[in-house]
Parts: structure tokens; sequence; C-alpha cells
């Protein structure tokens, strides 16, 4: 009935995007995870099939890219900034040089697994960690 869950030391898997994710819990409406990229990093962009998330930095400093339509927008990731990201925007984050970032981030619906992230076109090249892998 309750769950109870710490953060893992090590991550469970890579995001499609390439960055580290720690996965949390979940309920029928939504899930958490929390999100790093190690120093210099820089995810792959991608969009959401059928998910929206709203994430909370945790810790560090870098940039998150959105685009929706015509609307697009990079705001400054450092701790206490909450955003979201609606159904379908076209995504990218990346981490300062000099340290990571980390963020906490919650799905609505629950993350449903392999094929919701699609790659999309962003404004930085990819470094992460899982940059050429196809998902």
């Amino acid at each position: 009935m309750f769950d109870t869950k710490r953060l893992p030391k090590p991550y469970d898997v890579l995001a499609p995007d390439g960055s580290e994710v720690r996965v949390f819990l979940g309920l029928k409406g939504g899930s958490m995870a929390h999100f790093r990229l190690g120093p210099g990093e820089t995810s792959a962009a991608v969009a959401h099939r059928t998910v929206e998330e709203i994430w909370y930095v945790l810790a560090g400093k870098g940039e998150m890219w959105r685009k929706m339509g015509e609307q697009e927008q990079t705001v400054t990731l450092e701790t206490g900034v909450c955003l979201t990201i609606p159904l379908g925007a076209s995504f990218q984050f990346r981490a300062a040089a000099a340290e990571g970032v980390e963020a906490v981030a919650v799905t609505l619906p629950p993350w449903p697994g392999e094929g919701e992230a699609i790659r999309v076109e962003g404004p930085w090249r990819s470094n992460s960690l899982s940059s050429t892998a196809e998902h």
C-alpha cells in the first residue's frame, strides 16, 4: 500500500537522451525519477510521444532548451529552478563544464517504457553516455 525508496547510488538506466536515471516511485497517475548529467555533458534532443514532465533542479548548473511549434526557449538550470516539458515539446539539456546537473522529474502519466522518446534536432551536439544509442 505504501512505498518508500531512497536515492540509489548507481543509476538504474540511461534515459533515451543519455542522462543517468535513478528510478523513484510511481502511482497510477504519475512517476518520479532523478536525472543526472556529468560535467560538460549534453543530452540528446528528444520529444515524448505520450507523457509530459515537471522538472525541479536539485544541484549543479546547466541549460535546458525547449521548443514547441514556433515557441522556443533556453533557460538556465540551477538549484531551485522548476520547469515543465509539455506533451510533444522537443527538449535538450546540458551541464556546465565545471559541474554536473541533477534534477528530479515527475512524469504524467507514468513513464511507459522503451519507444516513448523520439530523437529530434536540438541546438547542441550530444556527448552524453548513450548519445549514439537509438531509442
